[in-house]
């Protein structure tokens, strides 16, 4: 069944307990944090989706539930973006090539999304340019979709072409 939570709401001079539910497979949306930032009760569950991990910080500072490195960016796109603003569209572009790829951990992403609050953590300084703002653009595509992407669909497809778009990535 959904999830149950009460909340007080003030009506008329009074107070009556409100139910909300949270419908079954209904899915929250997803936040972004910088892992700089310092973790907060509402973030939920801090996913780490960085292939390196954040420089300086120790695994208590960051708090993270889960590092899933292979739903970041290949190192060869990573190192061919190198948060080149020009290179913005393209990266991104690039980057959904290859999550198209990755539909088991899109898939676990969408699940943790049902269970509750899901923060994508992320150690790039630009908070607009960088690759948990596609992944999130992803999730919420799939969301709003109702509809996971489907598991067969990467069958058949190279990896390397499918990664860069066909175009040399260098």
């Amino acid at each position: 069944m959904g999830a149950l939570s009460q909340a007080p709401r003030k009506r008329r001079g009074g107070t009556r307990a409100v139910q909300r539910v949270r419908a079954r497979g209904a899915r929250c949306a997803v936040e972004l944090k910088r892992a700089y930032e310092p973790p907060s009760p509402d973030d939920g569950m801090r996913v780490l989706v960085d292939r390196l991990w954040p420089r300086g910080l120790s695994k208590e500072q960051l708090a993270v539930d889960l590092w899933l490195k292979e739903v970041a960016p290949s190192d060869e796109l990573r190192r061919w973006y190198g948060h080149e603003p020009r290179r913005w569209k393209s990266f991104a572009a690039k980057y959904r090539a290859e999550l198209a790829q990755r539909t088991d951990l899109l898939h676990l992403l969408d699940e943790l999304r049902r269970r509750g609050q899901v923060t994508l953590l992320y150690g790039a300084r630009d908070t607009a340019g960088n690759n948990a703002v596609v992944l999130r653009e992803v999730l919420e595509e799939r969301r709003m979709s109702g509809r996971p992407a489907k598991k067969s669909a990467a069958r058949g497809r190279t990896k390397a072409s499918s990664a860069t778009g066909g175009d040399d990535v260098s």
